[in-house]
């Protein structure tokens, strides 16, 4: 086997962490699930917690990695918080093209339809 003689450009290893966070953050299949709720538009952390089945403290730590990742966004209202993706659009460009890849090495596998296309809130809908 032959050594290539072109040097590499060194590794941006805060880049490297960056991304290791990010896809950690969907790694995790509780999180995945909370990302795809939260896909079909702003939930409380009781309502997740009704949705899922889990405990409030685990619901509550995954939406905390979930924010310091900046996946997630927050929005008070009253004694309430309401959870919802930061960046949607970008998020589904992001589920379609590890679609693809799954698909092109052998797995046909497809998350909600909320991460397939935008939701649509109706008058009064949350």
């Amino acid at each position: 086997m032959a050594m290539s003689t072109v040097e590499s450009e060194p590794l941006d290893e805060v880049a490297t962490a960056a991304y290791a966070h990010l896809f950690q953050a969907l790694a995790e299949p509780t999180r995945l699930t909370l990302v795809q709720h939260l896909a079909s538009g702003e939930h409380r952390v009781r309502d997740l917690v009704d949705h899922l089945g889990l405990a409030q403290s685990t619901v509550s730590k995954h939406l905390g990695f979930l924010l310091e990742c900046g996946l997630v966004t927050l929005r008070p209202e009253g004694r309430s918080t309401w959870y919802s993706l930061a960046e949607p659009a970008r998020l589904r460009l992001l589920i379609s093209a590890a679609e693809e890849l799954l698909r092109a090495t052998g797995t046909d596998a497809v998350l909600c339809t909320h991460l397939r296309r935008p939701h649509r809130h109706g008058p009064g809908d949350r």
